[in-house]
């Protein structure tokens, strides 16, 4: 990898940092291996296991049929036969093949078995829009999944998280899935040498500020943090919440968050309409009512099937403007202060 200048990090891209993940785990652990389609002799549909069957060969990088709930499944029984399967599911859409063996096996085997049975299997996915792949491979499920009690969810929205999460998820001994948005597989950025595992039980705040919480996860955290550079020019200094963790959600981090700037805007690229943002904004009413200073903000995906055109596409989806416009709702006109010296000047309150 290209240096950048400082010793401390280098340079890399997310796609190539869940590379260097998936090799440390396979060399790691004789247990672990990676089932999916096309994961050996493509490299998988994004390029993630690109050259990982010439290293470690056809018995630990598998390539599966076309039958999505059959090599989850497998990868299920895998896991309950004391295996680490990591799975790959080529996009979020065709995860719902295999809803039957995530929902009623991996989530709940454990508690069926009054604890005898756990499934540590992780399976990856690509999620999200933006890539002009229309309305059937443009989704974001993640929130779906999230509903689910026995999973756990991870977003990882940075190169250190796509490089130090699954080390992880691979040691928790329930099913973890992992949603990778695609249009971060090419970003790139410095990786800090010494980043090690990720606590997946905390959200990460990426930026400080004291008016405005904008909380957000995957791919929508780049535009997230272009909008807080955009309020920070107009004197509104927003704080970034990544969520990171999906289920469960780190209540505490958002509670603080909000006790801290007294607004919040939620930022989902799922649709509005029983979304991810509209529990996150539920729990805030609920545990943080009176840390809020004005109605917690939404900035969700148009609720249609995804467009092909790419206008159309950027349209329905959310945007740097859009998450700007409502930090703005969020905080308001300038509030009146108490000033000294007369209340009045020229018919006019004193600011």
């Amino acid at each position: 990898m290209p240096a950048t200048g400082d010793p401390a990090e280098r340079k890399t891209t997310y796609r190539e940092a869940m590379r260097e993940a998936l090799r440390d785990a396979l060399r790691a652990d004789e247990r672990v291996f990676l089932m999916g389609e096309d994961v050996g002799r493509y490299g998988g549909c994004f390029g993630v296991s690109l050259g990982l069957l010439e290293e470690f060969g056809p018995e630990r990088i598998r390539d599966a049929p076309l039958s999505e709930s059959a090599f989850v499944g497998a990868g299920i029984g895998a896991a309950l036969a004391g295996m680490r399967p990591i799975v790959e599911i080529m996009t979020v859409n065709f995860s719902l093949l295999a809803l039957d063996q995530i929902l009623n096996n991996a989530a709940t085997l454990l508690h069926m078995s009054g604890g005898q049975l756990p499934v540590p299997i992780v399976i990856r996915m690509t999620t999200g829009a933006g890539r002009q792949l229309a309305a059937q491979h443009s989704h974001s499920l993640e929130g779906w999944y999230a509903h689910i009690p026995g999973l756990r969810v991870l977003a990882p929205a940075t190169i250190a998280d796509a490089r130090h999460m699954l080390a992880p998820a691979l040691a928790d001994p329930d099913p973890v899935l992992i949603f990778e948005h695609g249009g971060l597989y090419n970003t790139s950025g410095d990786l800090p040498a010494d980043a090690g595992p990720v606590d997946i039980d905390r959200a990460a705040i990426r930026r400080s500020g004291t008016d405005v919480s904008l909380i957000t996860y995957g791919g929508s955290l780049p535009k997230v943090l272009a909008a807080a550079d955009d309020l920070a020019g107009g004197g509104i200094s927003a704080e970034v919440v990544d969520l990171r963790t999906l289920r469960p959600l780190d209540d505490a981090t958002l509670a603080g968050s909000v006790a801290r700037t007294h607004r919040a805007v939620v930022v989902d690229e799922g649709w509005r309409t029983g979304s991810l943002a509209a529990e996150i904004c539920a729990r805030l009413t609920e545990n943080n009512f009176y840390d809020l200073d004005a109605p917690v903000e939404r900035v969700c995906s148009a609720e249609v099937p995804m467009p092909y055109a790419r206008r159309l596409e950027e349209a329905a989806l959310p945007q740097v403007a859009g998450i700007v416009a409502a930090a703005r709702r969020a905080v308001g006109p300038e509030p009146f202060t108490v000033v000294a010296g007369p209340p009045y000047e020229d018919g006019k309150a004193a600011r």
